[in-house]
């Protein structure tokens, strides 16, 4: 493109919106037969379909090891992938700020397009708006995303029982971590990657094994401990999880320890909470740590019982304390 920064013309609909669109979207997105229409017009196979929504910030735009863009498509393909989808179709509408750099544009419209192409997704439809300067933050991202629910395989969570397996297929709490150091708030320093990355080939290689996986769900915004109070009071489920089990970096201990902070609350973007049967723990286990995204797989705690729910972790001393979800407003706010 000539332009070098995104201006309120871009959002008038005439040539500048035109070569927008085709010269930083629709080619890097690969949709331009789906372009042609007002809404994309899609092959779904027969049989259940998963639908996801969500809106992306990311204050800055650009962490270590992640980028808005990435976010946005590695987010929306996780919440299909835990919900026991193959993710199909994505669409994004972007709300972009008058004055950004196209080049920054690009570079965040690139990552999205070689994040999809990991799991095998397309960006089928889109939309732009473009907003005055100062008044978002340079990009705001919202998808949706559509995932076919295979007949063969669907996860069952009324199925949960004593003994079943908690395994996290990573350390927790990075992506946290890396947004605050690249902030350059509190004083935190550390070169720290976001963990921000897509779960479907990890997923599909846990589900070729055969194994019996009651339940998944993504650990974002609330952190582990949100998650696991989820699952608990929404199937009545009784978690206990070994606080030692629970894999954490000494970069993330460090800060929390620093900041008084629980990591059980801090955000990931590349890790996932399964519960499994408990004779398929071991080839779950096996097979995550065979990959890139889940070589640091844990068995954290197991299912101790149905009824009330509820999450108690166990310290080294053998106490127990209850788990409860986030309180107010964990500062500072990372999305």
């Amino acid at each position: 493109m000539s332009s070098q920064q995104v201006s309120l013309e871009h959002g008038e609909g005439g040539e500048l919106s035109h070569k927008l669109l085709r010269e930083v979207f629709v080619s890097r997105f690969g949709h331009a037969e789906e372009s042609k229409w007002d809404a994309a017009r899609l092959a779904v196979p027969e049989g259940r379909i998963a639908l996801t929504t969500d809106t992306f910030t990311l204050q800055p735009l650009f962490v270590n090891g992640c980028n808005i863009g990435k976010l946005a498509v590695a987010g929306t393909v996780n919440d299909l992938t835990v919900s026991g989808a193959v993710p199909r179709y994505l669409t994004a509408g972007f709300v972009i700020e008058e004055g950004f750099p196209v080049r920054d544009l690009v570079t965040i419209v690139d990552a999205m397009a070689a994040e999809a192409q990991k799991s095998g997704v397309r960006i089928v439809a889109g939309d732009t708006k473009i907003v005055k300067r100062g008044t978002i933050g340079g990009v705001i991202i919202n998808t949706a995303g559509v995932g076919v629910i295979p007949p063969e395989f669907d996860l069952h969570p009324e199925a949960m029982r004593e003994g079943d397996a908690v395994i996290v297929s990573g350390p927790i709490g990075d992506h946290a971590v890396a947004v605050l150091a690249a902030r350059g708030e509190l004083g935190v320093m550390t070169d720290l990657p976001s963990d921000c990355a897509s779960l479907f080939p990890m997923i599909r290689r846990v589900r070729e094994t055969g194994a019996a996986i009651r339940f998944m769900r993504d650990p974002t915004r609330g952190g582990l401990a949100t998650a696991l109070v989820e699952i608990a009071e929404d199937f009545g489920a009784e978690i206990e999880i070994e606080q030692e089990a629970v894999p954490i970096r000494p970069e993330v201990e460090g800060v929390c320890e620093i900041l008084g902070y629980d990591p059980l609350y801090f955000a990931s973007e590349g890790k996932a909470v399964l519960i499994v049967a408990e004779a398929d723990a071991p080839r779950v286990l096996q097979a995550l740590r065979e990959t890139e995204e889940g070589k640091e797989a844990a068995v954290i705690g197991r299912i101790v019982g149905r009824g009330e729910g509820k999450v108690l972790l166990k310290s080294a001393l053998g106490s127990r304390r209850r788990v409860l979800r986030l309180q107010g407003m964990q500062l500072p706010r990372i999305c």
